[in-house]
């Protein structure tokens, strides 16, 4: 078939969700059931409004629920860009946590935790393919791409299913480890701030503060905690900012960039960001070693989706973060 040429596909797709589906993210059942389709078409078309939920339009990140209509619109894309999908390479991930109904892994910064947006895959999608035999393998809860730690997988429907009603209903616990610009007050150990999210012109999403009346605004609750005063390494220029605060931030509200954006917003920036940051810092920040963003996720409890126990996980700040100045001081 010559390469102009297109893969024949129904003018118009409808899916009804079954019961294994409910409580499911928008993307992820179409990523499941458009298979072959690349996902940055998919939520090209998400974000266009052309995948209608019910008659109405969603968001990626809507749950879909057993009995919902999906009206997906005609996908004709070049028989190339089909072919030329790469498959996502086979890879584990340091273990936290394994049983027979979940897996909690200790995700690197750097890797997507799953593909779209631009990423043809991520963790879940290197999973599959280094554990054929499991037959359902779905993302719990999202971590942003340049965030490492603790990263909670589902290994059954049912399982899925329970993991993300805690989630939505807050009752699980998510500590993060920041190290942020200057001096954080101890004192102010609550940010009660609502966001917005957007999209720029290329599509990428950012959030911003807003306040209290915008219809768009979600509430967030950030929880701040001064873990120590963290010096930079010798060699640091003096003339450049001389103070650091480690931060244990315990989000009650899972919103998209929500740390980052709550901590700018208090004047003191993630180290690292390149969305939100000090961009000078930053630079400088490269030069002496510390080449990420310094978010974590340190801590997680949450109850087991079989039999209800209190499980609590930690996953140990990685090298990168823990030998920059003096953090190791705060950790042990």
């Amino acid at each position: 078939m010559p390469a102009s040429e297109t893969v024949p596909a129904p003018a118009v797709q409808y899916f009804t969700v079954d019961a294994d589906s409910d409580g499911q993210r928008l993307d992820n059942y179409l990523l499941r059931e458009l298979k072959g389709v690349p996902k940055t078409h998919i939520y090209r078309i998400i974000r266009s409004g052309e995948v209608r939920l019910n008659k109405a339009r969603a968001q990626a990140d809507t749950r879909v629920q057993a009995g919902d209509v999906l009206r997906v619109p005609p996908i004709r894309l070049p028989a190339r860009s089909v072919a030329a999908a790469p498959a996502a390479p086979a890879r584990e991930f340091p273990v936290l946590w394994e049983d027979a109904a979940l897996l909690a892994v200790d995700k690197p910064a750097g890797v997507a935790v799953h593909g779209g947006s631009g990423v043809s895959f991520g963790v879940i999608e290197q999973l599959r393919q280094a554990r054929p035999q499991v037959q359902s393998l779905e993302l719990a809860h999202r971590l942003d791409r340049e965030t490492s730690g603790i990263l909670l997988i589902s290994k059954k429907k049912s399982a899925l299913r329970q993991l993300q009603d805690q989630f939505r209903e807050r009752s699980t616990g998510k500590t993060y480890l920041a190290l942020v610009k200057g001096d954080w007050p101890v004192g102010r150990k609550v940010v009660d701030v609502p966001l917005h999210k957007f999209l720029l012109p290329d599509g990428e999403r950012r959030v911003r503060v807003t306040t209290p009346d915008d219809p768009e605004g979600m509430r967030s609750i950030s929880l701040v905690r001064v873990l120590g005063r963290v010096a930079p390494p010798a060699g640091w220029p003096a003339a450049a900012e001389q103070r650091f605060s480690l931060l244990a931030v315990t989000i009650k509200t899972g919103r998209t960039h929500q740390i980052r954006v709550h901590l700018a917003h208090g004047g003191h920036p993630i180290v690292g960001d390149d969305k939100y940051g000090d961009f000078e810092l930053n630079r400088l920040l490269h030069k002496s070693g510390l080449r990420r963003m310094f978010l974590h996720a340190w801590q997680l409890s949450f109850r087991h989706p079989v039999d209800g126990r209190l499980i609590e996980l930690t996953a140990p700040l990685p090298p990168e973060l823990r030998c920059w100045g003096n953090v190791s001081a705060f950790c042990d």
